[in-house]
């Protein structure tokens, strides 16, 4: 059961109370501290994928707690990048639709699994996350970030774009759900 991508997997969840303390000590080191941490947790969720298919080692429970350990770790970003005013009043709309994405496709995927099936990560949706963890670790970072680097601009606009891709992407999942649900009695 504990494999080395589960253990990756599991690493991502046990980071969050980490990055969550970092933004209680407010200091650039503490922005880049959650930022390198936030970005390692964002690789592991290439590599335990990468790594269970290309050893074999693909199983229930990877296939369960992987798309969770992302859920947490964003959803809790997302939060935090709100409340500690990472970013402005009106990119709370694009935080919010990433979330409550997040939330409907866990639902559908929970409610397709009852029913045997398996709805596959596509191609957008994979570039939509890629887009939210670059987005949020330049948010992460923020005011700390060298004055060359736009970190709060880079990671609002990024923020948006992966809302407006996620709307895309949660509308063909709530589509392949709601055909599912149709043809169920």
């Amino acid at each position: 059961m504990l494999n080395l991508p589960n253990i990756l997997t599991l690493s991502r969840i046990f980071v969050i109370p980490i990055v969550v303390a970092t933004f209680f000590f407010d200091s650039p080191t503490m922005r880049w501290a959650a930022c390198g941490l936030f970005t390692l947790a964002g690789i592991t969720d290439f590599f335990d994928g990468y790594l269970a298919r290309r050893a074999n080692q693909v199983s229930s429970f990877g296939r369960f707690l992987d798309p969770i350990a992302d859920k947490l770790l964003v959803a809790a970003v997302l939060m935090l990048i709100v409340a500690f005013d990472r970013v402005h009043v009106w990119s709370y709309l694009a935080a919010l639709v990433i979330l409550l994405r997040e939330i409907l496709v866990s639902g559908l995927r929970e409610f397709l699994a009852e029913l045997h099936v398996s709805v596959p990560v596509t191609k957008l949706a994979k570039a939509k996350t890629t887009v939210q963890m670059v987005a949020l670790g330049f948010l992460i970072v923020g005011s700390a970030s060298p004055t060359w680097i736009p970190a709060e601009m880079i990671g609002e606009v990024g923020i948006w774009l992966a809302a407006v891709v996620t709307l895309a992407t949660g509308y063909d999942y709530l589509k392949a759900g709601l055909r599912h649900m149709a043809a169920t009695p």
